[in-house]
């Protein structure tokens, strides 16, 4: 983070090309021949080190989107259907064909488009566009969910689609409290026994045998429970005094690119950090997305660094 801030960011713009190539490839290379690890395959092992590409995709991505955004909008084409809807659209389905459908890692897609997104949206593309892309796309993927639920054969009960049985266990986990709903009922005593101020830190209960992943998803649920309702509310204003401090560097930074990268660094921290925190609470149904700067991982706390120490390095050259 340290490095990455003394850095002039407008190099990356140069390396965009490189950036992506590389990036697309680590994603169709661990989609086809990577490691597997809790029936999920993310991870490419080097020299003894694992390490997970759709972290690495979530930062390149930003680089990339911005400097290709910024390329339109220099030759005043941003508004443009085709320059500034289809173009950018085409350059993300690329990887997201290996992510959602190879990798079956559906929360870093929907982080992975819905930064692009705002990215998009903060470059100047018509609102009127992205709507009518998102309606056909929206059309699509119910069809194609549709045909294949229609073509597939009947399967046992414990084959089930996933994402129907995590919807299911979300409206009413008490129903399986011993199996699918486990987590998420373990996740709420945890927050529930917390109270105002919390039992003190270091004295969850539930991170011993109850709670799964307690260092890692679920890690807001041991913080509730450590640091009661009062932490919980420190650590959401935590996350949004640096969403508000990331859009002041994006409106003031000297250029597009410096802007378009600020807000898609300050979009990636703070979703990941809603869905974390809604994930928890039973909010939304259950995904795996790690609390940015809290969870346990290598990959993620290290991307995570690097992306804030590109944000500080647009911020020393902000103009005032």
């Amino acid at each position: 983070m340290v490095v990455l801030s003394k850095i002039d960011y407008r190099v990356y713009r140069k390396l965009k090309w490189i950036i992506y190539v590389i990036t697309v490839g680590l994603l169709y290379l661990v989609g086809f021949s990577g490691l597997t690890k809790g029936g999920a395959t993310r991870w490419i092992n080097i020299a003894g080190f694992n390490f997970q590409p759709s972290e690495v995709a979530k930062l390149a991505f930003i680089l990339f989107f911005a400097s290709l955004l910024s390329d339109i909008k220099d030759k005043n084409k941003i508004k443009h259907f085709g320059w500034g809807v289809i173009v950018p659209l085409i350059f993300l389905a690329i990887p997201a064909v290996a992510i959602f459908i190879l990798q079956n890692h559906f929360s870093a897609t929907l982080v992975i488009g819905t930064v692009t997104v705002v990215q998009m949206l903060i470059a100047g593309v018509r609102i009127t566009h992205l709507m009518i892309v998102g309606a056909i796309g929206a059309i699509g993927f119910a069809g194609y969910l549709g045909i294949k639920n229609y073509n597939a054969p009947p399967q046992p009960k414990e084959k089930e689609n996933f994402r129907k049985t995590r919807i299911e266990t979300w409206r009413d986990p008490w129903s399986d409290m011993t199996g699918k709903g486990w987590q998420i009922i373990q996740s709420l005593y945890a927050i529930g026994s917390g109270g105002l101020f919390g039992a003190g830190l270091g004295k969850s209960k539930q991170k011993y045998l109850y709670l799964p992943e307690p260092q890692n998803d679920f890690i807001f649920s041991v913080l509730a429970e450590e640091f009661g309702y009062v932490g919980c509310i420190g650590v959401m204003l935590l996350f949004l005094i640096f969403i508000w401090r990331g859009i002041l560097i994006s409106m003031r930074a000297k250029d597009t690119f410096g802007s378009l990268i600020a807000i898609g660094i300050t979009t990636l921290i703070g979703i990941q950090a809603i869905i974390n925190i809604a994930v928890v609470t039973n909010t939304i149904p259950v995904t795996g997305m790690e609390l940015p700067f809290f969870s346990y991982g290598g990959t993620q706390i290290m991307i995570n660094l690097f992306a804030v120490g590109i944000l500080l390095n647009i911020s020393r050259s902000a103009k005032k």
